[in-house]
């Protein structure tokens, strides 16, 4: 039986507690002790709770005996236990010499033994790597493998007095650590709800991509800087089978080429000066069963694009200084504002490897050949403006917003977006009211001076409507065509056929790369 005796704090009583239970010839089990509370665990033999009580009351101080099931130790020591099995991540627990005392069900399942099998060996017999010493008392992380599976491992030392008795050893799965990695790089937004747009052409091109997301193969997102390439790649992502799975990315023009490949493959331990000890999984790795997406693709040095076509043609790594290939399984979406073509006609992009990744393909228009969704957009950044700044609701005058939906956009969505938030940031009232014409900067003013300039000043000098008529065409096409670098695109930018655009291109003389 476990009691509780409750009883005031003086000196003795425990002890005129404890004898009256050894005068019952009782044997104590257990016993703690806590201000004014004394816990015993008695062996049952025989002695009744209550004539136990009874001797036990007439102790001075004593006021009231409870039964308990388990003692607040036990309890403990159970809450714990529990809460120790059922965390996910296999947990080791070893003396300072390497041998296993304690582990969690996950440990178990790994290793596939009862943990009376498991207690007792030496961790090193079930890793492939020699740990590190942590009997220095430092916590560290190394890499290994575990039961023939790899695992970061976070080995944090037990201290006993001024010694490092052992230390435990948390197992964090390449997988989960991808998971995590990919929560963070994709925040709150994400999926269709994050692709803002009620347009025709975005209509479709929603449609296309759920139709995409439903296979696995390689998807090539083009459009101007700013348009929104990267949420397109995670509706393709979080839409499809590979959902639960990460999703990586990682800017090709955002880091020096050698960073570049560290970060793709990862590295090996003492691969390079700098590299880490342990070595590191790179995003192909950490991604596996996912998405790895590769922004600006068009900025990758050639020499990186032979790996990643090697990497495509089988999906195979091997981390730089590394001896031993890794199979892995990902998607690759990757996206470009340049025009890959052109490139691959230049020679700055291998053609084998755009086929490789140009198996699908979605062209995301630029902000002002979607006009109608600006103010759908404006209304949408304006919501998350209002929170940026801690108001409960921003709005905003007629005025303001129709010089939002008017303008061009040259830097497209993420332009509308940084403008509202500028905007938001610095009006002292919950309605926004710009200046006139405050999208209008000197440099774009003196721009249209000096092209209205120029188109007036031949007007005398043309010789007939034709005439002027030819020389606006000749002026217009040799202005769009680079923004619009096919007759396709262009003769969708004009709203007229492709055949009358690539006759107007050839009457005028102007080179194309078609």
């Amino acid at each position: 039986m476990r009691l509780n005796v409750i009883s005031t704090n003086r000196l003795g009583i425990t002890q005129q507690i404890l004898t009256v239970i050894a005068e019952a010839k009782c044997d104590i089990i257990a016993m703690e002790v806590a201000h004014n509370h004394t816990y015993v665990h008695i062996k049952d033999n025989g002695v009744a709770y209550t004539q136990l009580s009874k001797q036990i009351l007439t102790i001075e101080g004593v006021h009231k005996i409870d039964p308990v099931t388990l003692l607040p130790g036990e309890k403990t020591a159970q809450q714990l236990q529990a809460l120790f099995a059922n965390i996910p991540e296999p947990i080791i627990d070893i003396d300072n010499k390497g041998f296993i005392i304690n582990a969690n069900r996950a440990a178990l399942i790994q290793v596939a033994l009862p943990i009376e099998q498991f207690v007792g060996q030496p961790l090193q017999s079930f890793i492939q790597q020699k740990l590190r010493i942590y009997l220095s008392g430092q916590s560290t992380t190394q890499e290994i493998n575990f039961a023939g599976n790899p695992y970061y491992a976070d080995i944090t030392p037990v201290r006993s007095e001024q010694e490092v008795s052992g230390a435990v050893i948390v197992l964090r799965s390449l997988l989960n650590v991808g998971r995590h990695l990919s929560q963070y790089q994709q925040g709150v937004y994400s999926g269709f709800d994050s692709i803002i747009g009620q347009s025709q052409v975005m209509l479709e091109i929603k449609e296309l991509t759920r139709k995409y997301a439903s296979n696995d193969l390689p998807v090539l997102i083009s459009g101007e800087t700013g348009t929104g390439k990267e949420l397109l790649a995670k509706a393709l992502h979080d839409n499809g089978q590979r959902a639960s799975k990460p999703m990586l990315a990682i800017n090709c023009a955002a880091m020096p080429e050698h960073m570049l490949e560290a970060e793709l493959f990862g590295y090996a331990a003492g691969a390079f000066t700098g590299a880490k000890s342990g070595g590191k999984p790179g995003l192909l790795e950490l991604a596996d069963g996912g998405t790895v997406f590769l922004d600006e693709i068009g900025e990758m040095d050639t020499a990186l694009q032979a790996k990643l076509l090697r990497f495509l043609q089988d999906l195979k790594i091997r981390r730089l200084g590394g001896v031993k290939d890794r199979q892995v399984d990902v998607r690759i979406v990757s996206a470009s504002h340049r025009n890959l073509d052109e490139m691959v006609e230049q020679k700055t992009f291998r053609e084998d490897l755009y086929y490789r990744l140009n198996v699908l393909q979605i062209d995301l228009p630029p902000i002002r050949d979607r006009h109608g969704d600006i103010e759908l957009l404006v209304e949408h950044f304006l919501k998350n403006a209002a929170m940026q700044v801690n108001q409960p609701e921003l709005a905003m005058s007629q005025q303001t917003k129709a010089q939002l939906v008017a303008y061009h956009w040259p830097g497209n969505v993420r332009q509308l977006q940084n403008t509202i938030f500028r905007l938001a940031a610095q009006t002292d009232s919950d309605i926004i009211d710009a200046p006139a014409h405050f999208l209008q900067d000197k440099k774009s003013s003196q721009n249209k001076s000096q092209a209205n300039d120029a188109l007036f000043s031949n007007i005398e000098q043309q010789e007939s409507w034709l005439c002027a008529q030819q020389d606006f065409e000749r002026q217009l096409l040799s202005r769009l065509y680079p923004l619009y670098p096919s007759t396709r695109k262009l003769a969708e930018r004009l709203q007229v056929s492709h055949n009358k655009i690539a006759m107007k291109l050839r009457a005028y003389g102007i080179k194309t790369s078609e």
